[in-house]
């Protein structure tokens, strides 16, 4: 299950990098723009924030029945120096963790703001906020420190 599970939050991250980007897009235009705030806005709000929330059971799943975070778990005290098992047990669930969490508190505070230039500001803070710290804590292919391919296969 392990492995299939993999891939799939691999998967997901694209979905979710997209869908941020795409949102945070519209937000900064109709921000600056002065844009009213329609219906697509609406729907790409709420559909960047359920694809976070799949990404997020994916992750959690994956937290608990990853043998990298097993070792952390169980051997803490020599795991918390070893980069990629600290990243993997800790930082990686960490970061991404209060992602999500900004993305889940700018949206429902978006929705609750009066008009549409107040929307648009809070999706655009908000939402940049969070994607800065998810391409932060992604464990890329380029990167010297914790590097994983772009695709898994399944």
């Amino acid at each position: 299950m392990y492995t299939p599970l993999l891939a799939l939050h691999s998967l997901t991250r694209w979905l979710i990098l997209i869908s941020l980007l795409f949102t945070i897009y519209r937000a900064y235009r109709g921000w600056l723009l002065n844009k009213p705030f329609s219906k697509l806005d609406n729907t790409v709000r709420y559909v960047t924030v359920t694809i976070a929330h799949i990404q997020l059971i994916f992750g959690l799943w994956l937290y608990f029945i990853s043998p990298i975070v097993h070792y952390f778990l169980h051997h803490f005290h020599t795991a918390v120096h070893e980069r990629q098992i600290r990243f993997f047990g800790m930082e990686h669930i960490t970061v991404m963790l209060i992602s999500i969490v900004l993305i889940t508190i700018g949206s429902a505070k978006a929705k609750r703001k009066a008009t549409d230039k107040e929307k648009f500001r809070t999706i655009a803070i908000w939402f940049s906020i969070a994607l800065l710290l998810i391409l932060s804590s992604i464990p890329w292919a380029f990167s010297p420190l914790i590097s994983r391919p772009y695709f898994r296969p399944f």
